[in-house]
């Protein structure tokens, strides 16, 4: 029996998200919570052996170069803009040069914050092949993709990789789902979601892995972080490993052919 692909990321980004609930931290404060929560996952990934892709601003990196160098010799490393609070298409060549120029090495991989709209033709433009910015659900206050593809699908020649949702009811595999949900329903969809599908498209962010209790988010965002958000994604990596391969995004994409696209016809 052929083994499944998991393929776990993490969203490299400023500790900005107090800012949308009216608390204004400073940015080297930002930049620390973040970091500190990305050291936990980095360790935790190595005591497991387990590979992964982090989405990274150009800003982050530049503040924690070295970091990101080292995490580039065992995971991916790829673009999450330039910034998690501001956008212009410029950002999509500018970001992908300046991790390339941190990193001494390509970068092939966009994923736009917040999951906002982005045209793929400008993506592929700027020198990505493939886009992980497509949530295939419905959030609501944020977007409803509810009716895009739940599968990858290449738009000219940049490869689409929705992040994993159920099929047929499509509930999201992602942060606030592993953040919420009692872990044995969570554990019970993913490995559901696994067999259907014969991968996952999973992420967290590091600065959930950090004490975020006192900074006023909403009970749903805040809870469950620090060591207790480490300890979920840990016994997802134990529940996973036995009956999939942890693979990188790019990885991920060098083995998916114009033959795995969905049809029409394919189970939602």
């Amino acid at each position: 029996m052929t083994r499944g692909k998991i393929i776990l990321t993490f969203d490299v980004e400023e500790f900005d998200i107090p800012a949308e609930y009216g608390r204004n931290i400073s940015f080297e404060e930002q930049i620390q919570v973040t970091t500190t929560g990305l050291l936990r996952i980095v360790d935790l990934a190595a005591r497991h052996r387990v590979k992964c892709t982090f989405f990274t601003t150009a800003v982050f990196a530049q503040q924690q170069p070295r970091i990101i160098r080292e995490i580039s010799q065992q995971h991916e490393i790829a673009s999450h803009g330039v910034s998690h609070s501001s956008f212009s298409p410029t950002d999509l060549r500018s970001s992908k040069t300046s991790l390339e120029s941190i990193l001494g090495r390509p970068v092939n991989g966009f994923r736009m914050a917040r999951f906002a709209s982005v045209d793929d033709s400008v993506i592929e433009q700027a020198g990505y092949t493939y886009n992980s910015s497509l949530n295939p659900t419905w959030i609501p206050g944020r977007y409803n993709s509810f009716h895009r593809p739940r599968l990858p699908f290449k738009t000219g020649k940049l490869l689409n990789i929705p992040l994993s949702v159920t099929p047929v009811l499509r509930i999201p595999l992602f942060w606030l789902s592993l953040k919420n949900m009692p872990q044995w329903l969570f554990h019970s969809f993913m490995l559901r979601t696994l067999g259907h599908d014969g991968f996952l498209s999973l992420y967290v962010h590091p600065w959930e892995c950090a004490d975020i209790g006192s900074y006023g988010l909403p009970w749903y965002i805040g809870r469950t972080n620090g060591m207790a958000m480490l300890k979920r994604v840990e016994d997802l990596i134990r529940n996973l490993k036995d009956n999939a391969d942890f693979i990188t995004m790019s990885e991920f994409c060098s083995s998916w052919t114009d033959a795995n696209s969905p049809t029409p016809a394919s189970p939602p």
